[in-house]
């Protein structure tokens, strides 16, 4: 549940959405079930949500860093690979 940590607590916004039929059925389904309202529970998936994006983010290297390595490339690679020829071109110490 999402609850005020500052002091004093700022009034809450109000926002309307309008969702399709079949996820408003499936989120009173889910509100019943857990007994609690259905803003709750969206006001928790959209906290959630929020905070996975925005711990997914990170910085330019967080982002390209399981990309980053190096590729061996043989001298067949290169004549039968257009793409392994363009890599060798760019990389290549000279």
């Amino acid at each position: 549940m999402i609850q005020c940590t500052t002091l004093p607590c700022m009034k809450d916004d109000q926002i309307t959405l309008r969702l399709p039929a079949d996820l408003a059925r499936l989120l009173r389904t889910r509100a019943k079930a857990f007994g609690a309202p259905a803003s709750q529970l969206v006001r928790e998936a959209l906290q959630a949500y929020l905070a996975e994006q925005s711990d997914s983010a990170g910085t330019a290297w967080d982002r390209v860093a399981p990309m980053v390595g190096s590729v061996t490339l043989d001298r067949t690679a290169i004549k039968r690979d257009p793409i392994a020829a363009q890599i060798r071109a760019h990389n290549w110490r000279k």
